[in-house]
């Protein structure tokens, strides 16, 4: 068995792309190798900002040979078939083709054998084609040459066995071919001239030699151990940034964290504007003292070893970082001269959508929703919700938003508490967003609860008005998120908000219905469960939809909830299948069975539960305790698998009596059906 080791070495890699790019690389020619029969151990790919790298283990030195059946047109076909036939197979004439009875007729059949040959000779084919299937996001062309790549290429590293494959890549153009070789480069800054490679382990320890780390997991753990470990010497703390972490690993290959300090001067400007800026701008980590504030020291990972210790490099780093947070204390400064009620009219010259207008006009219906939303939700202020909903987009026109639009809501929030105003509604403006994904926080105060609310209900009530609805995975104004965000608001608060009154849309609670099952799904809940619920109709309070949902799904996985769904479904059968054949009969079966006709015991001792269920099942229903009316049903156990052991239903003799027992079938089924339309469980 041999190894493959391929290394493609560009100008730098945006650190974006690199994980993907691996990963494609990896997938493309470990399919490329299948299909050419070449089965493998194992494949590894890595990416550094200059480079990416494969390496294949357990190839066979040389391909199988391969015996391929071909089965041809009919015996007796045209002359034309069967020369199509023998052309494809590559035979001269039918003698070397094969008559066989496959019991449908005679058919030709052509055995070729294909001998195996090296591997190698099939391996810079395949390198090609997954080069030129790479699906980089953006790719450019460079000098004169044709070929698209996400930067200039330099040198591909292609090995067989310890050996240079032959082959090569032509830009096109005038440019020359790159030949596949054996010789790459290191750190661009660190080491100097080509390195000839032999394999895996020689390229690995070679380029660690010539300061590049090869595995961006190193990297990362390199970046993350250093950087701790100079916060800790400084008694500061490193703030966690797993999206930042993974970005600088694909900026640098040799990794050197240092420690730099922040102006006291701009200690005042909001530690979250002092972080997206230091995170935006320059990729820098962000540091905590030990009470939890903001602090002083921030943490730049260099792509070089400096000779003074770090020195230069981190004094460049803070002059750079001073002139950046001087623009954002600039904004913070005067942002501050301008109440947010100022603000508004500036509103009015912001689009917000072209079908929908301005800002200005939408903060004017989230006003309005949430004067009507705060009468559900306890303890919010009516008069105080709607002044929070009015100024909650105050904030888009200032400087620091239009300069950090990622800081929307939180910057409106400390223009709120510098002005004096209440904290709660200071709170609900900073809140209004979240929350904006599964993992973001979820408002909790009453204030900040109803704006949130009215900020989603807007958003999807106006874009399902003009028919920008989600399709597929297509969903550009991020309606779905807006959904599951109402849903998390509304069922971790315990808030029972109509959601019926505030839609114009039939089909916007369907929306929510199928969002809810992706959001229960994490939780252990069944997909049918919530369908079975919802098919009910009428049911827009999602706290007492779910207060259902689950007691129908611990009914469910008890032993009684089992048997009697099964005893359901054959009740549901036998009705559906009898008003097939008869169409005017579901109009006759409506209502409970007529008691004179009741013959046998067993279908007296059904009608008589279902009576008494009925009895506690509505006011159960009534007063929200859905586990009670779950267990009544429970008691229809016993009685219904009695009625289905002794007792004929389609009597053909007897057509009142037939007639009456399908009513008591139907009426165990619009029973069970008035806590869920149990016909939607599965199984």
């Amino acid at each position: 068995m041999a190894e493959l080791l391929l290394e493609l070495l560009s100008e730098e890699i945006p650190a974006r792309m690199q994980t993907r790019a691996a990963g494609d690389l990896e997938r493309l020619v470990g399919d490329g190798l299948k299909a050419a029969g070449l089965a493998f151990a194992s494949a590894r790919a890595f990416a550094t900002p200059r480079r990416l790298a494969l390496v294949v283990d357990g190839l066979p030195v040389a391909r199988a040979d391969v015996t391929e059946e071909r089965r041809g047109p009919r015996v007796g076909a045209p002359d034309q078939a069967v020369q199509g036939f023998l052309k494809a197979a590559g035979l001269a004439s039918l003698d070397q083709a094969e008559k066989r009875d496959t019991g449908k007729g005679e058919f030709w059949f052509a055995v070729v054998s294909k001998k195996g040959g090296p591997t190698a000779e099939v391996l810079p084919g395949i390198i090609e084609a997954a080069m030129k299937a790479l699906p980089w996001p953006k790719s450019m062309k460079w000098g004169s040459g044709t070929m698209s790549w996400v930067r200039p290429l330099h040198s591909i590293v292609a090995l067989f066995d310890g050996q240079v494959l032959a082959g090569e890549v032509a830009p096109g153009g005038t440019m020359a071919p790159i030949c596949f070789g054996d010789t790459t480069r290191g750190h661009r800054f660190l080491s100097n001239g080509a390195i000839k490679v032999a394999g895996f382990a020689d390229y690995a320890a070679k380029l660690r030699a010539a300061h590049v780390m090869l595995d961006p997991a190193e990297r990362k753990k390199v970046v993350l151990d250093g950087a701790e470990k100079l916060c800790a010497a400084a008694q500061v703390s490193l703030k966690s940034d797993d999206g930042l972490l993974e970005e600088v690993a694909g900026l640098v290959e040799w990794p050197v964290p240092m420690l730099g300090t922040i102006d006291s001067q701009f200690m005042d400007v909001p530690p979250e504007v002092l972080t997206v800026s230091m995170k935006t701008h320059q990729r820098y980590f962000a540091t905590s003292r030990p009470d939890g504030a903001f602090a002083n020291r921030f943490v730049v990972v260099a792509n070089n070893v400096a000779r003074d210790g770090g020195k230069t490099i981190v004094d460049g780093n803070e002059r750079v970082l001073r002139a950046r947070l001087s623009d954002a204390k600039f904004f913070w400064d005067q942002d501050r001269k301008v109440r947010l009620e100022d603000r508004l009219p500036a509103l009015g010259d912001v689009v917000f959508h072209a079908k929908l207008g301005t800002q200005a006009e939408r903060v004017m219906r989230i006003e309005g929703l949430a004067d009507k939303i705060a009468a559900y939700v306890p303890g919010a202020d009516a008069a105080q919700a709607v002044l929070a909903a009015r100024l909650c987009k105050a904030d888009l026109v200032s400087g620091m938003v239009g300069e950090f639009p990622e800081l929307q809501g939180v910057m409106g929030r400390y223009y709120a508490l510098e002005e004096k105003l209440p904290v709660a509604i200071a709170e609900a403006i900073g809140d209004h967003y979240a929350p904006a994904g599964p993992a973001d926080r979820c408002p909790g105060a009453p204030l900040s609860i109803v704006v949130a609310l009215a900020d989603k209900l807007d958003t999807l009530t106006s874009f399902w008005s003009t028919g920008e609805k989600p399709t597929g995975s297509r969903d550009p104004f991020a309606l779905r998120r807006a959904a599951l965000g109402i849903i998390r608001i509304l069922v971790e608060n315990d808030i029972r908000l109509p959601l019926g009154t505030f839609f114009t849309a039939d089909d916007l609670m369907g929306f929510f219905a199928e969002r809810l099952k992706v959001q229960m799904r994490e939780k252990g809940v069944r997909h049918d469960v919530v369908d079975a619920v919802f098919a009910l109709g009428g049911e827009d309070d999602l706290v007492r939809l779910l207060a259902r949902v689950e007691a129908v799904q611990s009914f469910l996985g008890s032993d009684a909830g089992r048997n009697l769904l099964v005893a359901y479904g054959r009740a549901a059968n036998i009705v559906r299948a009898e008003e097939k054949k008869d169409k005017g009969l579901t109009a006759k079966i409506v209502g409970a069975p007529e008691a004179g006709l009741l013959e046998q015991a067993e279908e007296k001792a059904v009608a008589a539960a279902l009576a008494e269920v009925e009895r506690q099942v509505t006011p159960a229903l009534q007063g929200e305790d859905f586990g009670g009316a779950m267990q009544a049903l429970a008691a229809l156990r016993a009685p219904i698998d009695a009625f289905f052991e002794k007792v004929t239903v389609n009597v053909a003799d007897k057509p009142d009596l037939r007639l009456n027992r399908l009513k008591l079938l139907n009426q165990i089924r619009a029973t069970m059906d008035s806590v869920a339309d149990f016909s939607k469980i599965e199984g």
